[in-house]
């Protein structure tokens, strides 16, 4: 060609394909990151694998690069392999070669480098190359010369340009330069031949070079068993209505396959039936048909060579490819798969079988193969994915299986199925076996609505109280839920034109999901027991005070649908800030019939921030809207029982009958709004309490545990149950909940060492950050990253749960140094569960601190709020305080000292004030 480099360079490696269905190929061209411009040349009948991206080194490089992977000797007998020098340039290319030739080629390893059909040209290399298009007898090879009347050519990539490249060549003006080879292991090829043998091996096994890789092996399958299937086949194309033939017939080392032809415009099914053995161009003489000699096949059968080929047929063309074997039409019968089934002999062929066949007009697979309807097959195929994909919407919900939908429902979206996914949803939500089932399809309903917006259209998290949808809510809060399901996909038709009403359909069926939720959750309502004492004296004071909470690790595995579905388990300490427990709430019996509900600055003696009074029972109506004003008040008296509501006896009458007036109530926090330290359903803890023995009755400690859960479903406010474990059982415990309903959290005294008590008093620090935490939608986010299981999220909560196990047996042990280790890991998962939770400022604040800490964390959900540290060395206040005063861009902040509360909270009944003509002491009592 007179033209010829000094040097051809190859790379051992390869790019990854990805195989979305039988038949198709795209690749993902891993080795091109970092390339210098050139061009890439591949052919396609391959299959190459590696396991990362290849460490190519592209830095000045010019001239042409091969890239091989790996393969055995044996192998290699059938193909080509590269004959490279100590450089890594390429000195020959042996075909087929000898197995002395072959051996020639191997490496240390024993390995020899495989061509899999992949070359670069450099930007150099390239243009070199293409200015042979206009010099004959090359330009006979392109349009070019084709047009200008020259006689076709063909020209081999690798024989005609590459092989000339070779380092035995003469000339060395093509490229400059070369370099060494690069060996990228466990890569592997795979040659894609017309054996149905090699076929099956690619589909089922793994190549013995990429051991380490895992390929999806899942069959669509749309017919009923049972059948006896044996080794070394392959069925496919097959429907419904191939059961019955197939029924009874064993296969074994058997291709069948269903095919939709079009014949001019006449659509049709074929099937054809081939032995996995079989060749498809070898000579009848030497050839088999179903895996056995054609000679014993026609006599099996009763067929003749005549009946397959003309007579005109050439002994040499006589071949399973040319063979007519396959019925497409019959003059005045519907062919059927039993119609090729019959070739395999496995009973005396029938005299009518073998006329039926005979009249039918068949069809060699040489004659078949330009009929193949492929928009047909592939739209078949695309139907039979989407059925079976709503077959595992089924298992997986009904299942409670942690496989992500999202996936699917994206593709339903983007083929058009998606009128078939919501029908499917729509089913399991209004037949599910409980509420916890129904949510979970609720939500992926507005996954696929969400999808449907294709990202228009607004945020996902936002208000979900329109009118129109109130019908169906009220249905579902009435325990209807089919009722209420069938109720939202009649107003979910109304709401589909547009991205932005597609999206607010999306956030009500969020809204949906969370009446199930809570009516999940308040399956934890068995567990609450409340039995009756003295009633304290008109006037006085029931006070109960109660410590902070820190999560040292597991939070967010308590959030419901997480805590029980997956399971949750919660590490929490009880702590006093500052020396004191910062959270409070006091109630009394008054004489007038109405409920006082009083909110103080910060201490039981402080200044009135809000007041309320509630005469009328139209006033609690609102106690299910989170900040309405007194809102977590009147819930706590609704969920208490102290009023029924709904009812149709008035306020003041349900208070006079059974108390004999009505109540005031005095709350406090000493503690900024969203500090992370557990304050709101601690608080609510204390209200419940406080009001229990105020209206003469007490529930155990595990009785309020899930009583909050109980008030917080019911405010809506959705919490899950490790504050309050947290804040009213002392000191330092577990908290955990299994997978089930109903929801029951069982907590354990983690005992540590003596003395480590004190210990952690004096390395655990707080930090207000002087950040507010948002987290409106913080808890919208993780519940809906949760129902769509996403592979991260699901993995994360195995994580949170099992360091939260790891963290208690560090505290047990005493290990300061592990303790620090699960902090740091605890917050790393917060940040997966919540992305977003770390403000810049706060991450500036971990940075500076980072060297003088065993581990730190954000407290509750994250995004603002109290930071704690769990220092190297005791009593670091006044240092930390120093290191963060000379950090830059930090804004206000604050240190504080926390303590293990060992005692927990307390109920006292005291006198009462002393404006209120009381005696200022009272009597006081625990």
């Amino acid at each position: 060609m007179g033209l010829a480099p000094s040097g051809m360079e190859t790379v051992l490696g390869s790019w990854a394909p990805s195989l979305p269905s039988l038949g198709m190929l795209s690749f993902s061209w891993q080795l091109c990151v970092g390339s210098p411009p050139g061009v890439w040349v591949c052919s396609t009948d391959m299959l190459l694998t590696v396991p990362s991206t290849p460490g190519i080194n592209w830095d000045g490089f010019q001239g042409v690069r091969v890239i091989a992977v790996p393969g055995s000797p044996a192998y290699a007998r059938n193909h080509g392999v590269y004959l490279t020098n100590e450089q890594g340039l390429v000195r020959d290319i042996i075909y087929k070669g000898t197995e002395a030739q072959i051996q020639q080629c191997a490496g240390p390893d024993g390995t020899v480098p495989l061509v899999c059909g992949i070359v670069f040209f450099s930007s150099d290399a390239a243009e070199q190359l293409l200015a042979t298009h206009v010099i004959p007898p090359l330009d006979a090879c392109t349009y070019m010369g084709l047009d200008s009347g020259a006689p076709p050519i063909q020209l081999s990539l690798f024989f005609d340009i590459v092989l000339c490249m070779a380092g035995g060549m003469t000339e060395e003006d093509f490229v400059k330069g070369g370099g060494d080879a690069t060996c990228i292991p466990n890569a592997s090829y795979d040659y894609m031949t017309a054996s149905a043998s090699d076929h099956i091996r690619s589909l089922t096994l793994l190549p013995s070079s990429a051991s380490h890789l895992h390929f999806c092996k899942t069959a669509h399958s749309h017919v009923d068993g049972p059948l006896v299937i044996g080794p070394g086949c392959l069925l496919s194309g097959l429907d419904m209505d191939s059961s019955p033939a197939l029924r009874g017939c064993p296969l074994r080392d058997i291709v069948l396959q269903g095919h939709r032809v079009r014949l001019r415009d006449l659509p049709c099914r074929v099937f054809t039936l081939t032995g996995r053995l079989d060749d498809w161009q070898s000579p009848v003489e030497k050839a088999t048909y179903l895996n056995v000699p054609w000679a014993e096949f026609f006599q099996r059968t009763g067929l003749r060579e005549g009946d397959l080929w003309d007579a005109e047929t050439p002994r040499g063309s006589r071949c399973l490819l040319s063979a007519r074997l396959f019925p497409v039409l019959h003059a005045r019968e519907a062919l059927g798969l039993e119609d090729v089934l019959w070739l395999l002999g496995l009973a005396t062929v029938a005299s009518e079988q073998l006329v039926r066949w005979r009249t039918a007009w068949r069809m060699s697979w040489q004659e078949l193969l330009p009929c193949l309807d492929t928009e047909a097959e592939l739209g078949a195929r695309q139907a039979l994915f989407f059925l079976q994909g709503q077959r595992k919407v089924r298992r997986v919900l009904l299942g409670r299986q942690d496989s992500s939908l999202l996936p699917l429902a994206r593709s339903a979206v983007h083929e058009g199925y998606h009128k078939a996914m919501l029908s499917t949803l729509d089913e399991v939500a209004s037949t599910a076996s409980d509420a916890g089932i129904a949510a979970r399809a609720l939500a992926c309903i507005a996954d696929v609505l969400g999808c449907m917006a294709q990202g228009e259209g607004g945020l996902r998290s936002g208000p979900a109280a329109n009118r129109e949808w109130a019908s169906a809510f009220g249905r579902l809060e009435s325990g209807d839920i089919a009722g209420g399901v069938q109720e939202l996909a009649a107003e979910r038709q109304k709401w589909m034109s547009r991205p932005a009403l597609l999206v607010r359909a999306a956030r009500h069926y969020e809204g949906a999901e969370q009446i199930l939720v809570r009516q999940a959750v308040m399956s934890s309502c068995q567990f609450i027991t409340v039995e009756q004492v003295e009633l304290p004296p008109l006037g006085h004071w029931v006070q109960v005070v109660c410590p902070a909470r820190l999560d040292l690790s597991g939070g967010w595995s308590d959030t419901p649908p997480i805590t029980y579905e997956h399971g949750g388990a919660v590490v929490d300490v009880a702590v006093l800030v500052d020396g004191c427990r910062p959270i409070g709430a006091r109630v009394r019996r008054i004489v007038q019939p109405e409920l006082r509900l009083v909110s103080l600055s910060g201490t039981p003696q402080s200044e009135v921030v809000a007041e309320l009074v509630c005469q009328e029972l139209e006033h609690l109506q609102d106690y299910c809207h989170p900040h309405a004003p007194g809102a977590l008040l009147k819930a706590a008296f609704i969920c208490t029982q102290i009023v029924q509501f709904p009812s149709q006896r008035p306020l003041r009458v349900q208070l006079m009958e059974s108390f004999g007036g009505g109540f005031e109530v005095h709350t406090w926090s000493k503690l900024p709004h969203g500090s992370g330290l557990g304050t709101s359903s601690i608080l609510a803890g204390a209200v419940m309490a406080s009001l229990y023995r105020a209206a003469g009755k007490a529930a155990s400690t595990e009785s309020l545990v899930h009583a909050v859960l109980h008030l917080e479903q019911r405010l809506t406010t959705g919490g899950g149950w490790q504050d309050q474990v947290g804040g009213l059982i002392p000191g330092i415990k577990i908290g955990r909940s299994k997978a089930q309903l109903p929801l029951r959290v069982e907590v354990e005294q983690i005992l540590v060492p003596d003395g480590f008590i004190q210990t952690l008093n004096n390395h655990l620090l707080l930090v207000y950050t002087g950040k507010t935490r948002l987290a409106r939608n913080l808890l919208q986010d993780v519940v809906r990253n949760w129902y769509a299981r996403l592979p991260s999220i699901v993995q994360n909560a195995d994580a949170l749960v099992s360091n939260a196990e790891e963290c208690a047996q560090a505290l047990r042990q005493g290990d300061l140094l592990l303790l620090g280790k699960c902090l740091d890991c605890y917050w790393q998962q917060k940040k997966c569960m919540a992305p977003g939770c770390e403000p810049l400022a706060v991450g500036r604040m971990m940075d500076a601190l980072r060297p003088y800490a065993h581990g730190q964390c954000l407290a509750g959900a994250g995004g603002g709020g109290f930071l704690y540290i769990l220092t190297k060395a005791p009593r670091q206040k006044e240092a930390l305080h120093q290191i963060l005063a000379n950090t830059e861009g930090l804004g206000n902040f604050s240190i504080h000292s926390i303590e293990v509360d060992m005692s927990g909270f307390s109920v006292e009944v005291v006198g009462c004030d002393t404006k209120d003509g009381a005696h200022p002491g009272g009597d006081r009592a625990v």
